[in-house]
């Protein structure tokens, strides 16, 4: 069988996919680096086309929903509040971004201290982190109804005190955004104007 059959191939040491010609390496870490990454995205946010309103909307709303725990539905309901808020889908994909693997354990923990504390509690009990414990024992083998409900304490105070700072990081990355692209496109308009 002849390796032009097969739907990956191995060039530079790095796994590429026929069709895009990606490397796995690449939809890992960007090539450019992460700092050179960041500036493109940033770039790439300020040009697109739309309102100001529907950019701004589109970016909190992608940031805010990934404060909330439901990893792996970030995305999809960020799309669908930008979509409610009349904001810019791409946008939205953009601002999801702003939780990774870096910040979720951030964003988690600082969801569980204040769902803890607007529901009175003092931390998590010593039974409760044992049952948690053994539950992230067991995760790699899948999650049962039991050890669900077992779980369930930890994640609803999580989820409850997640919602206040996502209501917050909205309200805050709404307004710096707005504010950027109004920016922004003025100058570029100034730009143009002493051009002409």
């Amino acid at each position: 069988m002849c390796s032009a059959s097969f739907p990956d191939t191995l060039r530079n040491g790095s796994i590429m996919t026929k069709r895009s010609g990606v490397s796995l390496r690449d939809r890992i870490w960007p090539r450019m680096g992460l700092r050179r990454y960041v500036i493109y995205l940033q770039k790439r946010l300020l040009r697109l086309s739309g309102s100001p309103h529907a950019v701004a909307a589109g970016v909190a709303a992608g940031a805010s929903v990934a404060m909330l725990p439901l990893f792996g539905l970030h995305f999809v309901l960020g799309l669908a509040l930008a979509f409610i808020t009349r904001g810019s889908i791409l946008a939205a994909a953009i601002g999801a971004l702003w939780g990774n693997p870096l910040t979720f354990p951030l964003f988690v923990a600082a969801g569980y201290a204040l769902g803890d504390w607007m529901r009175g509690g003092g931390g998590m009990s010593p039974e409760e982190a044992t049952i948690v414990h053994a539950v992230a024992q067991k995760l790699p083998h899948g999650l049962i109804s039991n050890e669900l409900e077992a779980i369930w304490p930890t994640f609803s105070t999580s989820l409850i005190g997640s919602i206040p700072l996502a209501i917050a990081v909205y309200a805050i990355a709404y307004v710096m955004v707005r504010w950027i692209v109004v920016r922004f496109r003025d100058a570029r308009a100034e730009r143009l104007a002493r051009k002409a």
